[in-house]
């Protein structure tokens, strides 16, 4: 017996080493401009030494450090400033990358790299605005109150953002939250006065605006570097030593030529990526048209990936949904009480819902996507389910009874043959809503059209955007198709 003992000792060793083996290193990344393209820079460079799983554009910065201490993602591009205030909440600058290190030690993870570039907070406004009222600084600005600030949703609840720094100046503006990448537009529109800037935004320049002094030293630097789980090094050990050689090789003036061509000149992130990285010689890449983009060579993959959330959660709601109907159908007080608390989970905004259950399953990707999916397909599938059983003539009920059929016969034969249509109809509302819902997966790395939304959202792509929402449109009349031709058969049948 020993024998046969070891030898299954050593295959399930052997199993778990290759099982390990192609485990691939997952890179994550925030969702601005900057962060997609580092992304791409870290994937390439590791690629050659190690399989490598992108996961750009999970969200901000509470989202991606989740997913980091998840174990979701290996290591994402992170910024100095952002670790001190936001993640290890401290009130002073650490000293050296060693001092930030010996704190994240006990989290199981570590900074590295230091790319070479400050990517600092500021506010910035129109050119000619500034000149008019007489702005340079914060210190102007908080003159000023009667001026419009949008800032983005994070800066406004971040430790180091917009709290602190209206404290620090005593500004009494109250702002309106805004996405960073619809900023720029609604500021040069003049439906706003003032907004926050990355300093290394492309789009500071391009459109002529002031970035003002931060003249009580508010802010701190924001040096970009690596924030990884400390195992990454043991695991993937050459792809490492190749991430190591990017220390240093990106300063701040090669960073905006970087964030411009994503920005300015439509050119995708993995091309500005693979063009950095053979030493800028331009391959002369030209941005992709709206048909490039809307039948672009991932528009497989993401069909793939909505389908499979769309099918799993509904399939996984009509399991729980249809049995938990009929058990409650007779029953007026449970039946009231699950279809109001299905009722009351239909309000939850979709984003809340998601950030509740990121931290309920502790992971971001496609698992909190599918029960957030499958808790809005709940309520029509339970409600019709409910209202296809109460409409069952009470006559049929009884000669059911009469012909000696039990409770589970009955049901079986007489009462959800009946209930069959509006059962379906239930199922085919739920569709719906699961394939428009879906959209919001690309927001925690679950992938899917959302992808495409999140990232056009992003660059401010409105043809990238399109592409993403046209598919998701076209998905959601083919199962009103296809959902169709089912109710004709039943009605003929």
């Amino acid at each position: 017996m020993t024998g046969p003992r070891a030898l299954l000792a050593l295959l399930l060793f052997l199993l778990g080493f290759a099982a390990s083996a192609q485990e691939p290193l997952r890179i994550g990344s925030k969702r601005f401009t900057e962060a997609y393209i580092l992304a791409e820079v870290l994937a390439q460079t590791a690629r050659p030494h190690a399989s490598v799983e992108l996961k750009p554009g999970l969200g901000n910065t509470a989202i991606v450090y989740a997913a980091l201490r998840a174990g979701s993602i290996d290591l994402y591009p992170e910024y100095v400033g952002t670790i001190d205030q936001e993640i290890l909440k401290n009130a002073q600058p650490s000293a050296s990358l060693a001092a930030m290190n010996a704190q994240l030690k006990p989290l199981g993870l570590g900074v590295a790299v230091p790319l070479g570039f400050n990517n600092g907070y500021a506010l910035a406004m129109k050119a000619e605005t500034a000149r008019r009222l007489g702005i340079a600084t914060l210190s102007d600005l908080s003159r000023h109150p009667s001026l419009r600030l949008g800032l983005s949703n994070e800066f406004i609840g971040r430790a180091d953002g917009w709290r602190g720094l209206a404290q620090r100046y005593g500004m009494a503006q109250q702002p309106s939250g805004l996405d960073h990448g619809l900023a720029y537009d609604a500021v040069t529109a003049g439906q706003i006065d003032v907004i926050d800037i990355y300093t290394t935004d492309a789009k500071i320049t391009h459109l002529g605006l002031t970035v003002l002094a931060d003249d009580a030293g508010y802010f701190p630097r924001y040096d970009a570097l690596l924030l990884y789980r400390l195992d990454v090094p043991q695991r993937f050990p050459a792809a490492w030593a190749a991430l190591q050689r990017l220390g240093g090789s990106i300063n701040e003036k090669t960073m905006i030529a970087l964030n411009a061509k994503a920005e300015l000149q439509g050119q995708g992130f993995e091309a500005i990526a693979r063009e950095h990285l053979a030493g800028g010689a331009s391959d002369t890449v030209q941005a992709a048209g709206f048909w490039a983009k809307l039948f672009g060579p991932d528009l497989a993959r993401l069909t793939g990936q909505h389908l499979t959330l769309v099918l799993a959660s509904v399939a996984l709601a009509v399991l729980i949904g249809v049995p938990l109907a009929i058990a409650v159908a007779p029953h007026a007080g449970p039946r009231a009480l699950v279809l109001g608390a299905s009722g009351l989970l239909q309000t939850i905004p979709s984003l809340a819902l998601l950030a509740v259950l990121i931290s309920w399953v502790d992971r971001i990707g496609a698992l909190p996507a599918l029960l957030a999916l499958t808790l809005y397909a709940l309520l029509p599938i339970m409600r019709n389910t409910c209202v296809g059983l109460a409409e069952v003539p009470q006559g049929l009920r009884l000669a059911g009874t009469a012909l000696g059929f039990t409770t589970l016969q009955r049901l079986r034969l007489i009462e959800l043959p009946l209930a069959l249509p509006t059962l379906v109809a239930g199922v085919r509302t739920a569709t719906s809503i699961a394939v428009g819902t879906a959209t919001i997966a690309a927001f925690i790395g679950a992938g899917g059209y959302g992808e495409r939304i999140v990232t056009g959202l992003a660059l401010n792509d409105k043809d990238l955007l399109l592409a993403g929402a046209l598919p998701s449109a076209a998905l959601a009349l083919l199962f009103e198709a296809l959902f169709g031709l089912a109710a004709r058969r039943m009605r003929r049948s």
